[in-house]
């Protein structure tokens, strides 16, 4: 029996922000509800991005708003996973769980902003979509907070006091845009104090099997499963490997190699590529995946590569387990 599908990484919302005619029953973008529905993902989880730039958190707290407003307009087609018992009931919802996220500190935190505001402002997204589950301190570049995975600094005196806000406040802290410097920083910080934050990457690959910045060291992989967080496989050709679609499944199979049983699920990072500034990157996405109606072909290919317990780990458990530890 083919398993329903989670997904920890999409861009609904920032396409709704950014192109005021966005239609999330459309079909420009691949998280698209009919695709979501198509593909029976009963939990997908939300991402509020914005670059780093001037005006960023007031695009946050908008998002935030956005995200609300998803809930009312089509409440007919998903609905919010907040709690414990919400979340026991996806597999047999007729809707799709949607649960926020925050993809860029800068979200909440822009550079002008003091840290009192920022943190005034996430209390207010926090409020606004009622809970999110992570939080990436920063995407390609750096900021305040530290170096994204085109950078090479590390965590920041601001990325530090971040940490501490989040001790205790069941938020995971996202792997995915951190350089090296700053991924092993914010294990060791995390440690050094004993902070209760829980881990993951949520859209990332592995870089013994595609060497790019994005996808994730072994120590970094291998410390994220120790800690019992999550890798979600990013579905996007530079970071799988630009020629082989197979190479989806060569991902998967290393990070059941590391260890990772227990930890692999999917973000596959759909957005809307009609105006990114790289066309060059063209097809952004495989045809095999280019929206999020290809889970079930995706999960029956898998059933021939793992036992049937890594199948329901894969392709929902291992997101759910996550989120019942972090949230019990």
């Amino acid at each position: 029996m083919i398993p329903f599908a989670v997904d920890t990484h999409c861009d609904l919302l920032s396409y709704m922000l950014y192109k005021p005619s966005a239609d999330p029953l459309g079909e420009e973008i691949g998280c698209a509800l009919p695709f979501l529905k198509k593909g029976n993902v009963k939990l997908q989880i939300m991402a509020i991005y914005t670059a780093t730039e001037k005006g960023s958190s007031e695009q946050g707290l908008k998002q935030g708003l956005i995200f609300k407003k998803l809930l009312t307009d089509y409440n007919d087609r998903v609905s919010l996973i907040k709690d414990l018992n919400s979340l026991s009931n996806i597999g047999t919802s007729q809707k799709i769980g949607v649960l926020a996220a925050v993809e860029n500190a800068s979200g909440f935190c822009g550079e002008e902003d003091t840290l009192k505001e920022g943190f005034d402002k996430l209390d207010k997204i926090i409020n606004t979509t009622e809970r999110i589950l992570y939080i990436g301190l920063t995407h390609h570049g750096e900021n305040r907070f530290g170096g994204g995975n085109a950078s090479t600094a590390g965590l920041k005196e601001d990325g530090k006091a971040l940490l501490n806000y989040l001790h205790g406040k069941r938020i995971a802290v996202d792997f995915s845009h951190t350089s090296d410097a700053l991924a092993f920083d914010l294990l060791n910080y995390i440690s050094k104090f004993n902070l209760d934050i829980p881990v993951l990457a949520s859209h990332s690959n592995f870089r013994k099997v595609f060497n790019h910045p994005r996808n994730l060291p072994d120590e970094i992989a291998k410390e994220l499963i120790k800690r019992k967080g999550l890798i979600g496989i990013n579905f996007l050709r530079a970071f799988l490997n630009t020629e082989d679609p197979n190479a989806f499944y060569d991902h998967i199979d290393y990070g059941i190699y590391l260890g990772g049983s227990n930890a692999m699920c999917f973000g596959a990072d759909y957005f809307y590529t009609a105006k990114h500034p790289d066309q060059s990157r063209k097809p952004f996405f495989f045809k095999e995946h280019e929206n999020a109606s290809c889970y079930p072909s995706l999960l029956e290919h898998l059933s021939a590569r793992l036992s049937p317990e890594q199948l329901e780990n894969m392709g929902n458990k291992n997101v759910r387990d996550f989120i019942k530890r972090i949230w019990t």
